[in-house]
């Protein structure tokens, strides 16, 4: 990167993702610039996305790529294009971390380990010559429409730009407590209410805690208000909890039903059957075992965890024999098949979320340089902004494009 004549005391505030991206860029660019975080390592966050596997970013174009954003995809246009997908897996690449592309074109690190990408992003810094200072900071020090420093246990400490990288209120243990909010607020800007998004759902009854720590995969769910107006229908993978459902596609549907609860959730078991085709092999199952119990004659068709509470939601008999079934009951048992009811009451709390929808209003940040419209010298960088996406490496490609879009602008 082009060197910058004229450098600068940066201090970028937060070591995640977006922070790091930040801190790197501004460095390579000729910046003094001093990396604070709270906690006592870098990256904690990201330590444990993906399942520890660190689902890095997404290599779709930046058109697809958009389609999964949720808030606000097109203040992200510029940053897409500053750093897309492709740039970011080359920098990987370029800096030996070897990674690997899965079903839906979610990239990981090869290794399978989230902190081999901490470990690269902090060696970027330390070669960019970025000092990581562990401190936490109280809020930001304004003067005359800008910021002039920091406030850190209870000294100011001065620089000529702050990039905001702080991130959300999702996951707090790993220090996202929503701090950047209060300064945005302190600085005059308005801050979209956080809530949870990509977060599991409560659902009402006992039949998710029967079925807890059953993952289906290849069912169609759909979630309708109560009126049977859809709201969201997607063919994946999901899983029963104690409290509810979750999974992959229950993650990505709740970043669309955000305020729309209750509502109501279909599951399909067998979404490649038509009820036709469906019918005619439970006619087949049941000559096949025309003497058995019906909750003995359900293995080839549901998983055995799944058996004895479906069951009961049918009202059948359970040990009434499969051949004094009768079609108005086989016609039932159908039904549950292809639509399994659950009503969903609310999302989990923001704390069990992987994202943060809300925060900074984008409308009062320069889209093409990550700078406030309302402070000269602040920038806001990642979750701490009002964006986010569906799953699949979506949300961290954000925090790269707006971290380094913030660092080139600084």
């Amino acid at each position: 990167m082009q060197q910058d004549s004229s450098e600068k005391r940066v201090v970028v505030v937060g070591a995640g993702p977006a922070g790091m991206m930040a801190a790197a860029t501004a460095a390579s660019r000729g910046h003094c610039v001093t990396l604070l975080e709270k906690n006592p390592m870098a990256g904690k966050k990201l330590l444990i996305t993906g399942k520890g596997r660190c689902n890095v970013t997404n290599d779709c174009d930046v058109t697809a790529f958009l389609e999964n954003v949720v808030s606000n995809p097109k203040f992200l246009y510029a940053a897409l294009h500053a750093l897309p997908p492709q740039a970011m897996i080359a920098l990987l690449e370029q800096g030996g971390l070897k990674t690997k592309t899965e079903r839906g074109r979610r990239v990981f690190p090869e290794s399978d380990r989230a902190s081999d990408v901490t470990d690269f992003l902090v060696t970027a810094c330390r070669r960019a010559g970025v000092e990581f200072v562990r401190a936490a900071v109280q809020g930001l020090v304004l003067e005359n429409g800008a910021v002039t420093g920091l406030r850190i246990n209870g000294e100011t400490v001065g620089c000529d730009s702050v990039i905001v990288a702080t991130g959300g209120l999702s996951y707090p243990q790993t220090g996202s407590t929503g701090d950047g909010y209060a300064w945005a607020r302190a600085a005059g800007h308005t801050v979209v209410p956080p809530q949870p998004s990509l977060v599991p759902l409560n659902a009402a009854g006992d039949f998710c805690r029967a079925c807890m720590g059953l993952s289906l995969k290849n069912v169609r769910l759909s979630f309708r208000t109560a009126d049977g107006r859809e709201l969201y229908d997607e063919t994946g993978e999901m899983l029963f909890t104690h409290f509810g459902v979750s999974g992959p596609v229950v993650l990505s549907a709740s970043a669309y039903l955000r305020g729309r609860y209750p509502c109501e959730l279909y599951i399909d078991l067998k979404p490649a059957l038509s009820a036709e085709a469906l019918d005619r092999r439970l006619l087949r199952d049941f000559s096949e075992n025309a003497n058995r119990d019906f909750i003995n004659a359900l293995d080839a068709l549901l998983p055995q965890k799944l058996i004895a509470p479906f069951v009961s939601l049918t009202g059948i008999d359970p040990r009434k024999k499969v051949h004094e079934i009768t079609r108005e009951e086989r016609r039932a048992l159908l039904q549950k098949l292809k639509a399994l009811h659950l009503t969903i009451t609310s999302p989990r709390p923001i704390a069990e979320a992987i994202v943060t929808a809300g925060g900074v209003d984008v409308r009062e940040v320069d889209p093409k340089t990550m700078r406030s419209k309302k402070v000269q010298n602040l920038l806001f960088a990642g979750e701490v902004l009002d964006v986010d996406a569906y799953t699949g490496g979506y949300n961290l490609q954000i925090a790269f494009s707006t971290g380094y879009l913030a660092g080139q602008n600084c």
